[in-house]
Protein backbone atom coordinates (compact mmCIF):
# COMPACT_ATOMS: atom_id res chain seq x y z
CA UNK A 1 0.00 0.00 0.00
CA UNK A 2 3.02 2.42 0.35
CA UNK A 3 4.13 1.76 -2.89
CA UNK A 4 1.19 2.44 -4.24
CA UNK A 5 0.43 5.71 -2.62
CA UNK A 6 4.48 6.46 -3.35
CA UNK A 7 3.56 5.75 -6.48
CA UNK A 8 0.37 7.71 -6.69
CA UNK A 9 1.57 10.93 -5.36
CA UNK A 10 4.91 11.11 -7.64
CA UNK A 11 1.90 10.82 -10.50
CA UNK A 12 0.44 13.58 -9.56
CA UNK A 13 3.44 16.21 -9.00
CA UNK A 14 3.67 18.35 -11.89
CA UNK A 15 6.81 17.22 -13.66
CA UNK A 16 9.01 19.97 -13.78
CA UNK A 17 12.37 18.49 -15.24
CA UNK A 18 14.57 19.92 -18.13
CA UNK A 19 14.20 18.22 -21.86
CA UNK A 20 15.30 20.05 -25.25
CA UNK A 21 11.69 21.40 -25.66
CA UNK A 22 11.44 22.82 -21.70
CA UNK A 23 14.59 24.52 -21.93
CA UNK A 24 13.92 26.09 -25.22
CA UNK A 25 10.59 27.16 -23.50
CA UNK A 26 12.14 28.86 -20.95
CA UNK A 27 15.03 30.53 -23.13
CA UNK A 28 12.00 32.03 -25.41
CA UNK A 29 10.11 33.15 -22.19
CA UNK A 30 13.75 34.79 -20.87
CA UNK A 31 14.02 37.10 -24.17
CA UNK A 32 10.45 37.52 -23.97
CA UNK A 33 10.44 39.05 -20.59
CA UNK A 34 13.91 40.13 -20.26
CA UNK A 35 13.51 43.43 -22.01
CA UNK A 36 10.57 44.38 -19.51
CA UNK A 37 12.63 43.08 -16.14
CA UNK A 38 15.68 45.57 -17.79
CA UNK A 39 13.27 48.21 -17.87
CA UNK A 40 11.71 48.09 -13.79
CA UNK A 41 15.64 47.94 -12.89
CA UNK A 42 17.01 50.58 -14.65
CA UNK A 43 13.87 52.68 -13.46
CA UNK A 44 14.41 51.78 -9.71
CA UNK A 45 18.52 51.99 -10.17
CA UNK A 46 19.20 54.84 -12.40
CA UNK A 47 22.01 56.37 -12.96
CA UNK A 48 20.62 59.77 -12.47
CA UNK A 49 17.60 60.31 -10.32
CA UNK A 50 15.23 62.95 -11.97
CA UNK A 51 11.83 61.30 -10.59
CA UNK A 52 11.66 64.57 -7.99
CA UNK A 53 12.16 66.75 -11.48
CA UNK A 54 9.59 64.77 -13.44
CA UNK A 55 7.00 64.38 -10.97
CA UNK A 56 6.98 68.23 -10.38
CA UNK A 57 7.23 68.97 -14.02
CA UNK A 58 6.23 67.62 -17.48
CA UNK A 59 5.02 63.27 -15.81
CA UNK A 60 1.66 64.89 -15.05
CA UNK A 61 0.86 66.77 -18.06
CA UNK A 62 2.37 63.35 -20.14
CA UNK A 63 0.03 61.67 -17.61
CA UNK A 64 -3.42 63.57 -18.15
CA UNK A 65 -2.94 63.48 -22.13
CA UNK A 66 -2.31 60.17 -22.30
CA UNK A 67 -5.27 59.36 -20.18
CA UNK A 68 -7.76 61.66 -21.99
CA UNK A 69 -6.30 60.01 -25.40
CA UNK A 70 -6.70 56.51 -24.07
CA UNK A 71 -10.29 57.23 -22.46
CA UNK A 72 -11.64 59.27 -25.56
CA UNK A 73 -10.32 56.88 -28.05
CA UNK A 74 -11.81 53.84 -26.09
CA UNK A 75 -14.95 55.02 -26.30
CA UNK A 76 -15.35 56.12 -29.42
CA UNK A 77 -13.66 53.29 -31.23
CA UNK A 78 -16.03 51.16 -29.12
CA UNK A 79 -18.94 52.87 -30.11
CA UNK A 80 -18.17 52.78 -33.72
CA UNK A 81 -16.84 49.03 -33.68
CA UNK A 82 -19.79 47.78 -31.77
CA UNK A 83 -22.34 50.12 -33.63
CA UNK A 84 -21.35 49.37 -37.11
CA UNK A 85 -21.01 45.62 -35.74
CA UNK A 86 -24.37 45.56 -34.90
CA UNK A 87 -26.42 47.15 -37.80
CA UNK A 88 -24.36 45.00 -40.58
CA UNK A 89 -25.38 41.54 -38.22
CA UNK A 90 -29.20 42.50 -37.35
CA UNK A 91 -30.31 44.36 -40.50
CA UNK A 92 -30.38 44.72 -44.13
CA UNK A 93 -29.83 47.71 -45.81
CA UNK A 94 -28.35 49.48 -48.99
CA UNK A 95 -24.09 48.33 -49.33
CA UNK A 96 -24.58 46.38 -46.30
CA UNK A 97 -22.72 43.21 -48.23
CA UNK A 98 -19.73 45.27 -48.79
CA UNK A 99 -19.60 47.57 -46.19
CA UNK A 100 -19.20 44.94 -43.61
CA UNK A 101 -16.16 43.95 -45.57
CA UNK A 102 -14.72 47.47 -46.34
CA UNK A 103 -14.96 48.30 -42.39
CA UNK A 104 -11.97 46.30 -41.89
CA UNK A 105 -9.80 48.18 -44.46
CA UNK A 106 -8.86 50.75 -41.76
CA UNK A 107 -6.35 48.12 -40.33
CA UNK A 108 -4.52 49.01 -43.42
CA UNK A 109 -3.92 52.44 -42.80
CA UNK A 110 -1.44 53.25 -40.01
CA UNK A 111 -2.47 56.19 -37.71
CA UNK A 112 0.26 57.99 -38.27
CA UNK A 113 -0.16 58.28 -42.07
CA UNK A 114 -3.83 59.22 -41.32
CA UNK A 115 -2.57 62.43 -39.20
CA UNK A 116 -0.89 63.32 -42.30
CA UNK A 117 -3.46 62.90 -44.82
CA UNK A 118 -5.93 64.99 -42.18
CA UNK A 119 -3.36 67.95 -41.78
CA UNK A 120 -2.77 67.73 -45.67
CA UNK A 121 -6.97 68.16 -46.02
CA UNK A 122 -7.37 70.25 -43.52
CA UNK A 123 -4.76 72.91 -43.15
CA UNK A 124 -4.91 76.62 -44.84
CA UNK A 125 -3.31 75.40 -48.00
CA UNK A 126 -5.82 71.97 -48.40
CA UNK A 127 -8.52 71.46 -50.47
CA UNK A 128 -10.91 72.48 -47.68
CA UNK A 129 -9.83 75.46 -46.67
CA UNK A 130 -8.90 76.77 -50.18
CA UNK A 131 -12.68 76.03 -51.11
CA UNK A 132 -14.08 77.40 -48.54
CA UNK A 133 -11.89 80.44 -48.97
CA UNK A 134 -12.87 80.67 -52.96
CA UNK A 135 -16.89 80.13 -51.68
CA UNK A 136 -16.80 83.03 -49.26
CA UNK A 137 -14.83 85.42 -50.79
CA UNK A 138 -12.09 85.01 -47.72
CA UNK A 139 -8.65 86.12 -48.45
CA UNK A 140 -6.59 85.52 -44.91
CA UNK A 141 -6.82 83.24 -42.20
CA UNK A 142 -8.15 86.51 -39.95
CA UNK A 143 -11.90 86.44 -42.07
CA UNK A 144 -12.83 83.47 -40.78
CA UNK A 145 -12.39 80.65 -37.92
CA UNK A 146 -11.57 77.20 -38.50
CA UNK A 147 -10.65 74.87 -35.86
CA UNK A 148 -7.24 73.67 -34.34
CA UNK A 149 -6.33 71.05 -36.63
CA UNK A 150 -2.89 69.71 -34.63
CA UNK A 151 -4.18 69.20 -31.42
CA UNK A 152 -5.73 66.31 -29.41
CA UNK A 153 -9.31 66.41 -30.48
CA UNK A 154 -7.72 65.90 -34.30
CA UNK A 155 -5.37 63.15 -32.22
CA UNK A 156 -8.81 61.44 -30.97
CA UNK A 157 -10.13 61.46 -34.47
CA UNK A 158 -7.21 60.30 -36.16
CA UNK A 159 -6.55 57.28 -33.78
CA UNK A 160 -10.33 56.29 -33.41
CA UNK A 161 -10.77 55.81 -37.44
CA UNK A 162 -7.75 53.80 -37.54
CA UNK A 163 -8.17 52.01 -34.33
CA UNK A 164 -11.97 50.88 -34.28
CA UNK A 165 -11.83 47.62 -36.60
CA UNK A 166 -10.47 46.08 -33.64
CA UNK A 167 -13.85 46.00 -31.51
CA UNK A 168 -15.69 45.98 -34.99
CA UNK A 169 -14.27 42.24 -35.77
CA UNK A 170 -14.19 41.17 -32.11
CA UNK A 171 -18.17 42.52 -31.41
CA UNK A 172 -19.17 40.91 -34.97
CA UNK A 173 -18.05 37.57 -33.79
CA UNK A 174 -20.17 38.08 -30.75
CA UNK A 175 -23.17 39.54 -32.19
CA UNK A 176 -23.25 36.39 -34.74
CA UNK A 177 -22.56 33.81 -31.82
CA UNK A 178 -25.98 35.14 -29.99
CA UNK A 179 -29.13 33.25 -30.02
CA UNK A 180 -32.27 34.72 -32.01
CA UNK A 181 -34.69 33.53 -29.63
CA UNK A 182 -33.84 36.15 -27.23
CA UNK A 183 -34.27 38.83 -29.28
CA UNK A 184 -37.62 37.21 -30.76
CA UNK A 185 -38.80 36.95 -26.65
CA UNK A 186 -37.98 40.80 -26.60
CA UNK A 187 -40.05 42.03 -29.79
CA UNK A 188 -43.03 40.27 -28.87
CA UNK A 189 -42.93 41.47 -25.68
CA UNK A 190 -42.88 45.10 -27.34
CA UNK A 191 -39.22 45.89 -27.34
CA UNK A 192 -38.10 48.20 -29.91
CA UNK A 193 -34.87 48.11 -31.88
CA UNK A 194 -32.89 50.34 -29.36
CA UNK A 195 -34.01 48.61 -26.45
CA UNK A 196 -33.28 45.43 -28.03
CA UNK A 197 -29.74 46.79 -28.52
CA UNK A 198 -29.57 48.32 -25.05
CA UNK A 199 -30.83 45.11 -22.99
CA UNK A 200 -30.20 42.13 -24.63
CA UNK A 201 -27.53 42.58 -27.60
CA UNK A 202 -24.63 44.81 -25.85
CA UNK A 203 -24.46 43.10 -22.16
CA UNK A 204 -24.08 40.01 -23.93
CA UNK A 205 -21.58 41.23 -26.70
CA UNK A 206 -19.74 43.08 -23.61
CA UNK A 207 -16.33 41.04 -22.75
CA UNK A 208 -15.99 41.08 -26.65
CA UNK A 209 -16.46 44.62 -26.84
CA UNK A 210 -14.16 45.51 -23.47
CA UNK A 211 -11.46 42.52 -25.22
CA UNK A 212 -11.74 45.14 -28.42
CA UNK A 213 -11.43 48.22 -26.86
CA UNK A 214 -8.55 47.13 -24.53
CA UNK A 215 -6.97 46.60 -27.68
CA UNK A 216 -7.41 50.09 -28.66
CA UNK A 217 -6.42 51.85 -25.79
CA UNK A 218 -3.15 50.15 -25.26
CA UNK A 219 -2.22 50.80 -29.04
CA UNK A 220 -3.21 54.63 -28.50
CA UNK A 221 -0.66 54.19 -25.45
CA UNK A 222 2.11 53.12 -28.08
CA UNK A 223 1.37 55.49 -30.79
CA UNK A 224 4.34 57.86 -31.68
CA UNK A 225 3.77 59.19 -34.80
CA UNK A 226 0.30 60.43 -34.48
CA UNK A 227 0.44 62.50 -30.94
CA UNK A 228 4.25 63.84 -32.14
CA UNK A 229 2.76 65.07 -35.60
CA UNK A 230 -0.14 66.41 -33.47
CA UNK A 231 1.97 67.90 -31.11
CA UNK A 232 0.43 66.21 -28.01
CA UNK A 233 2.73 65.28 -25.19
CA UNK A 234 1.91 61.73 -23.98
CA UNK A 235 3.95 59.35 -21.90
CA UNK A 236 5.46 57.83 -25.22
CA UNK A 237 6.81 60.87 -26.59
CA UNK A 238 8.25 61.96 -23.02
CA UNK A 239 10.09 58.52 -23.07
CA UNK A 240 11.73 60.23 -26.76
CA UNK A 241 12.28 63.46 -25.26
CA UNK A 242 14.40 62.59 -22.09
CA UNK A 243 15.94 59.85 -23.95
CA UNK A 244 17.12 61.15 -26.81
CA UNK A 245 17.05 65.13 -26.17
CA UNK A 246 18.28 64.88 -22.15
CA UNK A 247 20.31 61.64 -22.76
CA UNK A 248 18.72 60.10 -19.63
CA UNK A 249 18.25 56.49 -20.09
CA UNK A 250 17.11 56.00 -16.41
CA UNK A 251 14.87 58.73 -16.87
CA UNK A 252 13.34 57.35 -19.75
CA UNK A 253 13.36 53.97 -17.90
CA UNK A 254 11.01 55.41 -15.31
CA UNK A 255 8.12 56.77 -17.66
CA UNK A 256 8.33 53.36 -19.28
CA UNK A 257 7.81 51.98 -16.18
CA UNK A 258 4.41 54.50 -15.86
CA UNK A 259 3.42 53.00 -18.94
CA UNK A 260 3.80 49.68 -18.36
CA UNK A 261 2.02 49.78 -15.32
CA UNK A 262 -1.08 51.82 -17.35
CA UNK A 263 -1.01 49.10 -19.96
CA UNK A 264 -0.78 46.29 -16.71
CA UNK A 265 -3.76 47.83 -15.08
CA UNK A 266 -6.02 47.75 -18.88
CA UNK A 267 -4.85 44.32 -19.25
CA UNK A 268 -6.24 43.45 -15.63
CA UNK A 269 -9.73 45.61 -16.43
CA UNK A 270 -9.98 43.48 -19.24
CA UNK A 271 -10.03 40.21 -17.84
CA UNK A 272 -11.99 41.44 -14.36
CA UNK A 273 -14.74 42.25 -16.81
CA UNK A 274 -15.13 38.90 -18.88
CA UNK A 275 -14.99 36.93 -15.68
CA UNK A 276 -17.59 38.67 -13.89
CA UNK A 277 -19.63 38.97 -16.61
CA UNK A 278 -20.46 35.49 -18.54
CA UNK A 279 -23.03 34.04 -20.28
CA UNK A 280 -23.54 30.73 -21.38
CA UNK A 281 -26.58 29.38 -24.00
CA UNK A 282 -28.79 26.94 -22.40
CA UNK A 283 -30.56 25.56 -25.28
CA UNK A 284 -29.43 22.52 -27.20
CA UNK A 285 -30.11 24.14 -30.65
CA UNK A 286 -28.75 27.79 -31.26
CA UNK A 287 -30.26 29.52 -34.08
CA UNK A 288 -28.69 32.71 -35.38
CA UNK A 289 -30.90 35.85 -35.23
CA UNK A 290 -32.22 36.61 -38.52
CA UNK A 291 -31.71 40.36 -40.39
CA UNK A 292 -34.68 42.59 -40.82
CA UNK A 293 -34.60 44.92 -43.80
CA UNK A 294 -34.70 48.51 -43.16
CA UNK A 295 -36.29 49.93 -45.73
CA UNK A 296 -36.55 54.03 -46.90
CA UNK A 297 -34.76 56.32 -44.93
CA UNK A 298 -33.57 54.38 -42.02
CA UNK A 299 -32.20 52.00 -44.64
CA UNK A 300 -29.55 54.97 -46.06
CA UNK A 301 -29.01 55.85 -42.11
CA UNK A 302 -27.74 52.94 -41.68
CA UNK A 303 -25.38 52.94 -44.72
CA UNK A 304 -24.31 56.40 -43.86
CA UNK A 305 -23.69 55.37 -40.07
CA UNK A 306 -21.45 52.47 -41.62
CA UNK A 307 -19.78 54.69 -44.70
CA UNK A 308 -18.68 57.11 -41.95
CA UNK A 309 -16.21 55.52 -39.58
CA UNK A 310 -15.03 53.64 -43.22
CA UNK A 311 -14.76 57.45 -45.46
CA UNK A 312 -12.52 58.64 -42.59
CA UNK A 313 -10.57 55.73 -41.55
CA UNK A 314 -9.66 55.04 -45.08
CA UNK A 315 -10.92 56.79 -47.68
CA UNK A 316 -9.82 60.02 -46.96
CA UNK A 317 -6.07 59.11 -45.96
CA UNK A 318 -5.25 56.20 -48.88
CA UNK A 319 -7.10 59.18 -51.42
CA UNK A 320 -4.43 62.13 -50.04
CA UNK A 321 -1.65 60.05 -50.13
CA UNK A 322 -2.48 57.85 -53.60
CA UNK A 323 -2.68 62.05 -55.15
CA UNK A 324 0.67 62.58 -53.69
CA UNK A 325 2.05 59.87 -54.93
CA UNK A 326 0.53 59.90 -58.57
CA UNK A 327 1.84 63.40 -58.45
CA UNK A 328 5.56 62.62 -57.45
CA UNK A 329 5.84 59.79 -59.66
CA UNK A 330 9.55 60.22 -60.27
CA UNK A 331 9.90 59.69 -56.18
CA UNK A 332 9.08 55.92 -56.56
CA UNK A 333 12.64 54.84 -58.03
CA UNK A 334 14.25 57.29 -55.38
CA UNK A 335 17.17 55.26 -54.38
CA UNK A 336 16.71 56.18 -50.60
CA UNK A 337 13.08 54.80 -51.14
CA UNK A 338 14.33 51.38 -52.89
CA UNK A 339 16.69 51.37 -50.10
CA UNK A 340 14.12 51.77 -47.22
CA UNK A 341 12.43 49.21 -49.13
CA UNK A 342 14.67 46.99 -49.04
CA UNK A 343 15.15 47.22 -45.54
CA UNK A 344 12.07 46.71 -44.47
CA UNK A 345 11.79 43.57 -46.32
CA UNK A 346 15.08 41.83 -44.99
CA UNK A 347 14.58 42.99 -41.50
CA UNK A 348 10.81 42.14 -41.04
CA UNK A 349 10.81 39.30 -42.97
CA UNK A 350 14.05 37.95 -40.68
CA UNK A 351 11.53 39.03 -38.00
CA UNK A 352 8.26 37.16 -39.16
CA UNK A 353 10.83 33.53 -40.10
CA UNK A 354 12.35 33.57 -36.73
CA UNK A 355 9.00 34.70 -34.52
CA UNK A 356 6.88 32.33 -36.04
CA UNK A 357 9.49 29.21 -35.62
CA UNK A 358 9.89 30.24 -32.08
CA UNK A 359 6.18 30.17 -31.44
CA UNK A 360 5.66 26.90 -33.46
CA UNK A 361 8.38 25.38 -31.41
CA UNK A 362 7.35 26.75 -28.18
CA UNK A 363 3.76 25.46 -28.45
CA UNK A 364 4.60 22.19 -29.92
CA UNK A 365 7.41 21.25 -26.82
CA UNK A 366 4.39 22.43 -24.65
CA UNK A 367 2.38 19.74 -26.35
CA UNK A 368 4.56 16.83 -27.04
CA UNK A 369 7.46 17.15 -23.63
CA UNK A 370 4.47 16.28 -20.99
CA UNK A 371 6.17 19.16 -18.70
CA UNK A 372 5.00 21.57 -16.29
CA UNK A 373 7.09 24.09 -16.77
CA UNK A 374 6.55 24.81 -20.51
CA UNK A 375 2.87 25.06 -19.75
CA UNK A 376 3.69 27.58 -17.06
CA UNK A 377 5.98 29.91 -19.49
CA UNK A 378 3.53 29.95 -22.45
CA UNK A 379 1.50 32.75 -21.07
CA UNK A 380 4.63 34.78 -20.03
CA UNK A 381 5.56 34.90 -23.77
CA UNK A 382 2.79 37.13 -24.74
CA UNK A 383 3.74 39.98 -22.64
CA UNK A 384 5.90 41.65 -25.14
CA UNK A 385 1.85 42.68 -27.38
CA UNK A 386 0.90 44.40 -24.53
CA UNK A 387 4.30 46.74 -24.21
CA UNK A 388 4.14 49.24 -26.04
CA UNK A 389 7.53 49.73 -28.66
CA UNK A 390 8.78 52.46 -27.43
CA UNK A 391 9.04 50.81 -24.00
CA UNK A 392 11.03 47.62 -25.34
CA UNK A 393 12.93 49.59 -26.97
CA UNK A 394 14.17 50.84 -23.52
CA UNK A 395 14.54 47.31 -22.25
CA UNK A 396 16.41 46.20 -24.69
CA UNK A 397 19.02 48.38 -26.03
CA UNK A 398 20.55 49.31 -22.68
CA UNK A 399 20.94 46.25 -21.82
CA UNK A 400 22.00 45.04 -25.02
CA UNK A 401 24.59 47.83 -25.40
CA UNK A 402 26.27 47.01 -22.43
CA UNK A 403 26.51 43.31 -23.69
CA UNK A 404 27.86 44.73 -26.89
CA UNK A 405 30.84 46.81 -25.13
CA UNK A 406 32.05 44.01 -23.15
CA UNK A 407 31.80 41.37 -26.06
CA UNK A 408 33.69 44.18 -28.41
CA UNK A 409 36.53 44.12 -25.16
CA UNK A 410 36.59 40.49 -25.12
CA UNK A 411 36.89 40.00 -28.77
CA UNK A 412 39.61 42.58 -28.96
CA UNK A 413 41.66 40.84 -26.18
CA UNK A 414 41.43 37.67 -28.37
CA UNK A 415 42.13 39.57 -31.28
CA UNK A 416 44.03 42.43 -30.84
CA UNK A 417 41.41 44.56 -33.39
CA UNK A 418 38.34 46.15 -32.63
CA UNK A 419 35.30 44.27 -34.01
CA UNK A 420 32.80 47.38 -33.74
CA UNK A 421 29.39 47.57 -32.15
CA UNK A 422 28.31 44.10 -33.06
CA UNK A 423 24.63 43.75 -31.61
CA UNK A 424 23.46 47.47 -31.51
CA UNK A 425 25.38 48.77 -34.71
CA UNK A 426 23.10 46.71 -36.43
CA UNK A 427 19.79 45.46 -36.83
CA UNK A 428 19.78 42.61 -34.51
CA UNK A 429 17.95 44.99 -31.43
CA UNK A 430 15.65 45.94 -34.39
CA UNK A 431 14.90 41.88 -34.82
CA UNK A 432 14.79 41.26 -31.67
CA UNK A 433 12.54 44.02 -30.75
CA UNK A 434 9.69 42.94 -33.38
CA UNK A 435 10.17 39.25 -32.15
CA UNK A 436 9.43 40.32 -28.64
CA UNK A 437 6.37 42.59 -29.94
CA UNK A 438 4.82 40.43 -31.87
CA UNK A 439 5.04 36.56 -30.47
CA UNK A 440 1.77 36.65 -29.56
CA UNK A 441 0.80 36.71 -32.76
CA UNK A 442 2.66 33.53 -33.77
CA UNK A 443 2.48 31.86 -30.48
CA UNK A 444 -1.62 32.46 -30.79
CA UNK A 445 -2.04 31.06 -34.42
CA UNK A 446 0.46 27.80 -33.64
CA UNK A 447 -1.67 27.19 -30.41
CA UNK A 448 -4.98 27.37 -32.18
CA UNK A 449 -3.99 25.44 -35.43
CA UNK A 450 -2.51 22.42 -33.48
CA UNK A 451 -5.55 22.54 -31.10
CA UNK A 452 -7.26 21.41 -34.35
CA UNK A 453 -4.98 18.79 -34.80
CA UNK A 454 -6.12 15.10 -33.39
CA UNK A 455 -3.12 13.78 -30.47
CA UNK A 456 -3.90 10.35 -32.23
CA UNK A 457 -1.97 11.39 -35.69
CA UNK A 458 0.99 12.48 -33.08
CA UNK A 459 1.08 8.95 -31.06
CA UNK A 460 0.42 7.58 -34.66
CA UNK A 461 3.74 8.37 -36.23
CA UNK A 462 5.38 7.93 -33.00
CA UNK A 463 4.30 4.32 -32.44
CA UNK A 464 5.70 3.72 -35.96
CA UNK A 465 9.47 5.05 -34.90
CA UNK A 466 9.02 9.02 -36.03
CA UNK A 467 11.07 11.23 -33.36
CA UNK A 468 9.20 14.50 -32.53
CA UNK A 469 11.22 16.42 -35.03
CA UNK A 470 9.89 14.20 -37.80
CA UNK A 471 6.23 14.03 -36.26
CA UNK A 472 6.54 18.24 -36.34
CA UNK A 473 7.38 18.32 -39.79
CA UNK A 474 5.16 15.02 -41.47
CA UNK A 475 2.44 15.45 -39.63
CA UNK A 476 1.88 18.92 -38.33
CA UNK A 477 2.95 21.45 -40.81
CA UNK A 478 1.04 19.98 -44.01
CA UNK A 479 -2.16 20.51 -41.29
CA UNK A 480 -0.97 23.75 -40.08
CA UNK A 481 0.62 24.91 -42.79
CA UNK A 482 -1.97 27.80 -43.77
CA UNK A 483 -2.81 29.11 -40.20
CA UNK A 484 1.06 29.75 -40.35
CA UNK A 485 1.49 31.36 -43.71
CA UNK A 486 -1.42 33.72 -41.83
CA UNK A 487 0.81 34.17 -38.84
CA UNK A 488 3.63 35.24 -40.86
CA UNK A 489 2.09 37.68 -42.67
CA UNK A 490 0.40 39.30 -39.89
CA UNK A 491 3.50 39.45 -38.04
CA UNK A 492 5.49 40.65 -41.38
CA UNK A 493 2.79 43.72 -41.64
CA UNK A 494 2.73 44.54 -38.28
CA UNK A 495 7.02 44.74 -38.62
CA UNK A 496 6.34 46.89 -41.49
CA UNK A 497 3.74 49.54 -39.63
CA UNK A 498 5.72 49.47 -36.22
CA UNK A 499 7.28 52.95 -35.89
CA UNK A 500 8.00 53.61 -31.74
CA UNK A 501 11.15 50.65 -31.70
CA UNK A 502 12.30 51.42 -34.88
CA UNK A 503 12.45 54.63 -34.65
CA UNK A 504 14.76 54.08 -31.44
CA UNK A 505 16.89 51.64 -32.39
CA UNK A 506 17.41 51.42 -35.74
CA UNK A 507 20.91 51.72 -36.90
CA UNK A 508 22.90 54.88 -37.79
CA UNK A 509 21.60 55.67 -41.53
CA UNK A 510 19.19 52.72 -41.44
CA UNK A 511 15.70 54.00 -42.97
CA UNK A 512 12.50 51.60 -42.87
CA UNK A 513 9.57 52.37 -44.87
CA UNK A 514 7.94 53.52 -41.65
CA UNK A 515 10.67 55.97 -40.40
CA UNK A 516 11.28 57.77 -43.94
CA UNK A 517 7.57 58.30 -43.95
CA UNK A 518 7.43 59.62 -40.61
CA UNK A 519 10.82 61.73 -40.91
CA UNK A 520 9.33 62.75 -44.39
CA UNK A 521 6.17 64.37 -43.44
CA UNK A 522 7.70 65.35 -40.39
CA UNK A 523 9.59 68.00 -42.83
CA UNK A 524 5.90 68.88 -44.07
CA UNK A 525 7.06 66.99 -47.13
CA UNK A 526 4.42 65.04 -47.72
CA UNK A 527 5.08 64.63 -51.60
CA UNK A 528 8.04 62.35 -50.68
CA UNK A 529 6.53 60.79 -47.86
CA UNK A 530 3.58 59.44 -50.16
CA UNK A 531 5.44 56.63 -52.21
CA UNK A 532 6.88 54.75 -49.29
CA UNK A 533 3.23 55.19 -47.14
CA UNK A 534 1.36 53.59 -50.37
CA UNK A 535 3.49 50.98 -50.17
CA UNK A 536 2.78 49.94 -46.06
CA UNK A 537 -0.81 50.78 -47.28
CA UNK A 538 -0.69 47.88 -49.94
CA UNK A 539 0.76 45.63 -47.43
CA UNK A 540 -1.25 46.53 -45.16
CA UNK A 541 -4.60 45.65 -47.53
CA UNK A 542 -2.90 42.03 -48.05
CA UNK A 543 -3.22 41.67 -44.39
CA UNK A 544 -6.63 42.78 -44.03
CA UNK A 545 -8.08 40.29 -47.02
CA UNK A 546 -6.39 37.74 -45.42
CA UNK A 547 -8.10 38.66 -42.02
CA UNK A 548 -11.27 39.28 -43.82
CA UNK A 549 -11.16 35.69 -45.15
CA UNK A 550 -10.53 34.26 -41.84
CA UNK A 551 -13.48 36.03 -40.53
CA UNK A 552 -15.94 34.62 -43.26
Amino acid sequence: MKQIDTHLRRKAMPRLGFSPWSAGALAIAVIVVAPILAVFWMAFHPADNIWPHLLSTTLPRYLRNTIVLMVSVGFFAASMGAGAAWLVTRYRFPGVGWIQWALLLPLAIPAYVGAYALVDFLEYAGPVQTGLRALFGWETARDYWFPEIRSMGAAVIVLSAALFPYVYILSRAAYREQSGEGEEVARSLGAGALARFWRIGLPLARPAIAAGSAIVMMETVNDFGTVDYFAVQTLTTGIFSVWLESNNAGGAAQLATVVLVLVILLVTLEKTSRRRIQFFSLSTRHRPPTQTQLRGIWGWIATLACLIPFLVGFVLPFSVILGHAIDNAERWTDPELVRALWNTVRVGGIAAIVTVLAGVFLVYGVRLSGKTLPRLLLPLTTIGYAAPGAVLAVGILIPLAVLDHRLADAIEAVTGGYAGLILTGSSFALVLAYCVRFFAIAQGAADGAMGRVSPSLAMAARSLGRSKGQTLIEVYYPLIRASIGSALLLVFVDCVKELPATMLLRPFNFDTLATRVHDQASLENLGDASPGAVMIVLVGLVAVGLLARANR
